[in-house]
């Protein structure tokens, strides 16, 4: 992994290791399917084995990495099969979300939202990825949050880590990018309107986009990869 900019180290060796992992995985530099070679990224970080252990573990519970005996860890690589599952658990469970998230907001909640899309669009203009991904988890769970449901917000935040590994091959591309600037505003001025109803539509189609986004990239991996000798 590169280093990137890091501003600010955090507090313990392993929440720093699941920073750097996460940030990899986000920003495309660790991509589905791709093996974790401990020893490498241990003497990369500066850190011993044992918090990259302690941080493999907790990604490995996220869903974010899997581990395989005598393969060791890799990001997890998910069919298009599971990601059509989780894309639509979401769709259930992020409806309720907002739905109550609508009723509760005040304007200087929408502020607030306002002000973090202006942090998704500042990185989607200068094509970071990883920020863009960054701004985009906290815009979204910040309305998840308004609607006063840690439990249902927990869930669907293990959703989201269950496929972070895709979300960079969307955001990778240019006109997708726009595209998510497009529906996060559409969802704004649903807000501003406190209409559920499409502001929950907003996010039908955003999802529903990423889903057929990424079933070109299963379907374009698939014809590139040689048919067996028979």
């Amino acid at each position: 992994m590169t280093a990137g900019k890091r501003p600010r180290r955090p507090p313990t060796a392993q929440q720093f290791v699941l920073e750097e992992i996460r940030r990899a995985i986000t920003s495309g530099e660790l991509r589905p399917g791709d093996p974790i070679r401990q020893d490498a990224l241990a003497e990369e970080l500066g850190v011993s084995r044992v918090p990259l252990r302690e941080a493999l573990k907790i990604l490995e519970g996220e869903g974010l990495v899997t581990y395989q005996v005598h393969r060791g860890y890799g990001v997890v690589s998910l069919s298009m099969e599971d990601l059509r599952e989780v894309y639509r658990i979401r769709e259930i469970l992020e409806a309720e979300a907002v739905r109550r998230a609508v009723d509760k907001v005040t304007g200087a909640d929408v502020d607030r939202l306002e002000e973090i899309q202006r942090e998704v669009e500042r990185a989607s203009e200068a094509g970071d990825v990883a920020e863009m991904a960054a701004a985009n988890r906290l815009l979204h769970f910040t309305l998840f949050e308004f609607s006063g449901m840690p439990r249902l917000v927990r869930h669907i935040r293990l959703l989201w880590e269950a496929t972070d590994a895709y979300r960079s091959l969307y955001y990778s591309d240019h006109e997708n990018r726009e595209r998510v600037n497009h529906e996060h505003r559409a969802m704004l001025a649903a807000l501003h309107a406190r209409d559920a109803g499409k502001a929950i539509a907003s996010l039908d189609e955003h999802r529903a986009h990423a889903v057929s986004a990424l079933e070109l990239v299963f379907a374009e991996e698939a014809a590139a990869t040689p048919n067996p000798v028979t």
